[in-house]
């Protein structure tokens, strides 16, 4: 299983995303361009003494992602406040891509368009919050994909 960043704009989210992957042997692939640079303080300081310890990969483009890892359709899973179902509902592959998007926009259109069955949300009962921080969100997706490898 590997989490994907899309044009990550806060160190501190990437930094805290970063020591979960450590904590789960899991990939942290980052997609170019990033609000910050991978050497601000702000990265490592998150990812406190684990940062060294992230299996990273990075792309300059979404497209080079695509080309280079040749997902499939059903790898994919993408979170985003109005997701069409629950990310309770899918059973995750071992092989998925949990992809989230930028702090401030989510994924773009166009990463999106023909995905709509992929979209996932993470549901709150409070409809005043409109979503939840990236690390948070992404922590708890991360959780609920590998539950089921945890139960065994």
């Amino acid at each position: 299983m590997k989490i994907v960043l899309v044009y990550p704009e806060i160190p501190q989210n990437t930094g805290s995303i970063g020591r979960t992957c450590v904590a789960l042997d899991l990939e942290l692939i980052l997609i170019k361009p990033y609000g910050f640079s991978l050497d601000e303080r702000k990265v490592s300081r998150s990812g406190t003494r684990y940062w060294g310890d992230v299996a990273l990969s990075e792309y300059d483009t979404w497209e080079a992602f695509l080309e280079a890892r040749c997902p499939t359709h059903d790898q994919l899973y993408f979170f985003e406040e109005d997701g069409q179902e629950s990310f309770y509902n899918p059973i995750y592959r071992e092989d998925a891509y949990l992809i989230f998007g930028r702090e401030s926009s989510g994924l773009p259109h166009q990463i999106l368009r023909g995905m709509e069955d992929r979209i996932f949300h993470i549901p709150m009962r409070n409809n005043a919050v409109k979503s939840l921080n990236l690390s948070n969100a992404a922590t708890a997706a991360i959780y609920q994909a590998l539950r089921a490898q945890f139960q065994s």
